[in-house]
Protein backbone atom coordinates (compact mmCIF):
# COMPACT_ATOMS: atom_id res chain seq x y z
CA UNK A 1 0.00 0.00 0.00
CA UNK A 2 1.66 3.66 -1.03
CA UNK A 3 1.68 6.25 1.56
CA UNK A 4 0.56 9.55 1.41
CA UNK A 5 2.12 12.60 2.58
CA UNK A 6 0.74 14.16 5.94
CA UNK A 7 -0.38 17.81 3.85
CA UNK A 8 -3.38 15.63 2.19
CA UNK A 9 -5.25 14.80 5.95
CA UNK A 10 -7.79 17.09 6.63
CA UNK A 11 -7.29 15.57 10.62
CA UNK A 12 -7.19 12.42 12.32
CA UNK A 13 -9.03 10.80 15.17
CA UNK A 14 -8.61 7.32 16.34
CA UNK A 15 -11.89 6.09 16.23
CA UNK A 16 -11.10 2.60 18.10
CA UNK A 17 -11.61 0.35 15.02
CA UNK A 18 -8.35 -2.09 15.64
CA UNK A 19 -7.45 -1.66 11.91
CA UNK A 20 -4.02 -0.61 13.07
CA UNK A 21 -3.43 -3.98 15.00
CA UNK A 22 -4.76 -6.52 12.36
CA UNK A 23 -2.14 -7.69 9.56
CA UNK A 24 0.82 -5.64 10.60
CA UNK A 25 3.54 -6.24 12.34
CA UNK A 26 4.99 -4.27 15.37
CA UNK A 27 8.32 -3.75 15.71
CA UNK A 28 9.53 -3.53 19.61
CA UNK A 29 12.37 -1.55 20.59
CA UNK A 30 14.61 -3.32 23.07
CA UNK A 31 13.19 -1.91 26.44
CA UNK A 32 9.96 -2.06 24.97
CA UNK A 33 10.15 -5.81 25.18
CA UNK A 34 12.19 -5.75 28.23
CA UNK A 35 8.85 -4.08 29.72
CA UNK A 36 6.38 -6.08 27.69
CA UNK A 37 7.88 -9.71 28.90
CA UNK A 38 8.83 -8.98 32.29
CA UNK A 39 4.89 -7.89 32.70
CA UNK A 40 3.23 -10.80 30.46
CA UNK A 41 5.70 -13.07 29.89
CA UNK A 42 8.05 -14.10 26.79
CA UNK A 43 5.10 -15.76 24.61
CA UNK A 44 3.41 -12.43 23.61
CA UNK A 45 6.59 -11.52 21.57
CA UNK A 46 8.03 -13.05 18.75
CA UNK A 47 11.80 -12.68 17.42
CA UNK A 48 12.45 -12.29 13.99
CA UNK A 49 15.89 -12.79 12.67
CA UNK A 50 17.01 -8.68 12.92
CA UNK A 51 13.96 -7.44 15.15
CA UNK A 52 11.56 -8.33 17.72
CA UNK A 53 8.07 -8.44 17.65
CA UNK A 54 4.36 -8.48 19.35
CA UNK A 55 3.15 -11.75 18.59
CA UNK A 56 0.15 -11.84 16.42
CA UNK A 57 -3.09 -14.42 17.05
CA UNK A 58 -4.19 -16.93 13.86
CA UNK A 59 -6.24 -14.45 13.09
CA UNK A 60 -3.25 -12.26 12.00
CA UNK A 61 -4.52 -9.72 15.13
CA UNK A 62 -2.39 -8.55 18.28
CA UNK A 63 -2.58 -10.61 21.33
CA UNK A 64 -3.26 -7.37 23.01
CA UNK A 65 -6.56 -6.51 20.89
CA UNK A 66 -9.52 -7.54 22.72
CA UNK A 67 -13.34 -6.04 21.71
CA UNK A 68 -15.62 -3.82 24.02
CA UNK A 69 -18.70 -3.35 22.84
CA UNK A 70 -18.73 -1.60 18.97
CA UNK A 71 -14.82 -0.77 20.21
CA UNK A 72 -11.36 -2.78 19.94
CA UNK A 73 -9.46 -1.73 22.40
CA UNK A 74 -5.70 -2.22 22.98
CA UNK A 75 -4.71 -4.15 26.40
CA UNK A 76 -0.92 -2.23 26.39
CA UNK A 77 -2.83 1.04 26.49
CA UNK A 78 -0.18 1.84 29.64
CA UNK A 79 2.93 0.63 27.96
CA UNK A 80 1.39 1.24 24.16
CA UNK A 81 5.08 0.30 22.21
CA UNK A 82 6.15 3.27 19.83
CA UNK A 83 5.22 1.75 16.52
CA UNK A 84 1.92 1.68 17.70
CA UNK A 85 1.93 5.01 19.43
CA UNK A 86 2.99 6.36 16.14
CA UNK A 87 0.73 4.71 13.86
CA UNK A 88 -1.14 5.45 10.65
CA UNK A 89 1.69 8.20 10.58
CA UNK A 90 5.54 7.49 9.38
CA UNK A 91 8.30 9.53 10.17
CA UNK A 92 11.65 9.95 8.75
CA UNK A 93 14.19 12.48 8.25
CA UNK A 94 14.52 11.78 4.33
CA UNK A 95 11.54 11.51 1.77
CA UNK A 96 10.92 8.24 1.49
CA UNK A 97 7.90 7.98 -0.53
CA UNK A 98 8.20 10.67 -3.08
CA UNK A 99 6.37 13.88 -3.21
CA UNK A 100 8.61 15.47 -1.09
CA UNK A 101 6.97 19.13 -0.53
CA UNK A 102 3.59 17.15 0.69
CA UNK A 103 5.78 15.40 3.31
CA UNK A 104 7.78 17.87 4.61
CA UNK A 105 7.42 18.80 8.17
CA UNK A 106 9.84 21.21 10.21
CA UNK A 107 9.74 21.54 13.86
CA UNK A 108 12.07 23.13 16.38
CA UNK A 109 14.76 23.47 13.36
CA UNK A 110 14.73 19.71 12.39
CA UNK A 111 13.47 18.76 9.02
CA UNK A 112 10.98 15.44 8.61
CA UNK A 113 9.10 13.73 6.04
CA UNK A 114 5.74 12.83 7.07
CA UNK A 115 3.25 9.88 5.16
CA UNK A 116 0.22 8.48 6.57
CA UNK A 117 -1.04 4.89 5.92
CA UNK A 118 -4.21 5.26 3.99
CA UNK A 119 -6.06 2.07 5.23
CA UNK A 120 -6.75 3.92 8.60
CA UNK A 121 -10.86 4.78 8.41
CA UNK A 122 -10.29 7.85 10.97
CA UNK A 123 -8.26 9.80 8.46
CA UNK A 124 -10.05 12.49 7.08
CA UNK A 125 -9.11 13.90 3.69
CA UNK A 126 -8.82 17.41 2.84
CA UNK A 127 -7.06 20.73 3.64
CA UNK A 128 -4.76 19.98 7.20
CA UNK A 129 -6.95 22.12 9.53
CA UNK A 130 -4.84 23.89 12.33
CA UNK A 131 -6.09 21.68 15.54
CA UNK A 132 -4.28 18.95 13.50
CA UNK A 133 -1.27 20.29 12.41
CA UNK A 134 -0.64 22.44 15.77
CA UNK A 135 -2.17 19.45 18.21
CA UNK A 136 -2.15 16.14 16.69
CA UNK A 137 0.73 15.86 14.25
CA UNK A 138 2.69 18.03 16.34
CA UNK A 139 1.99 14.89 19.11
CA UNK A 140 3.10 12.78 16.57
CA UNK A 141 6.12 14.37 15.81
CA UNK A 142 7.46 14.41 19.46
CA UNK A 143 6.75 10.91 20.18
CA UNK A 144 8.79 9.81 17.42
CA UNK A 145 11.64 11.97 18.39
CA UNK A 146 11.30 10.75 22.00
CA UNK A 147 10.54 14.19 23.11
CA UNK A 148 6.61 12.93 24.28
CA UNK A 149 5.67 9.70 25.48
CA UNK A 150 1.57 10.62 26.74
CA UNK A 151 -0.72 10.51 24.20
CA UNK A 152 -3.65 13.29 24.15
CA UNK A 153 -4.43 14.05 20.44
CA UNK A 154 -2.50 10.68 19.30
CA UNK A 155 -4.72 7.89 20.53
CA UNK A 156 -8.94 7.08 20.81
CA UNK A 157 -10.84 9.58 23.49
CA UNK A 158 -12.16 6.59 25.13
CA UNK A 159 -13.67 8.62 28.18
CA UNK A 160 -15.53 10.84 25.85
CA UNK A 161 -16.83 7.34 24.16
CA UNK A 162 -17.58 4.96 27.08
CA UNK A 163 -19.10 8.06 29.04
CA UNK A 164 -20.49 11.03 26.85
CA UNK A 165 -20.78 14.23 28.39
CA UNK A 166 -24.17 13.45 30.19
CA UNK A 167 -22.86 10.61 31.98
CA UNK A 168 -19.81 12.59 32.62
CA UNK A 169 -21.88 15.07 34.82
CA UNK A 170 -23.64 12.18 36.53
CA UNK A 171 -20.17 10.66 37.06
CA UNK A 172 -18.53 13.67 38.90
CA UNK A 173 -21.54 14.43 41.15
CA UNK A 174 -21.17 10.70 42.30
CA UNK A 175 -17.40 11.03 43.21
CA UNK A 176 -18.55 14.16 45.73
CA UNK A 177 -21.22 12.03 47.08
CA UNK A 178 -18.86 9.61 47.83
Amino acid sequence: MELIPWKYVKSWNCIACGVCCKGFDVVLGYREWVEIIRKYGIEVTQPGITKLYLRKRSDDSCVFLSRFYDMWLCALQHMKPRACKLWPFKIYDEPKYGRTDQAFYKLDGKKLFIYVDPSCIGITWGNPTRDFVYGTLREFVEIALGSCEKQSYSTAQLEKRIFPQKHLTIRRDFRRLV
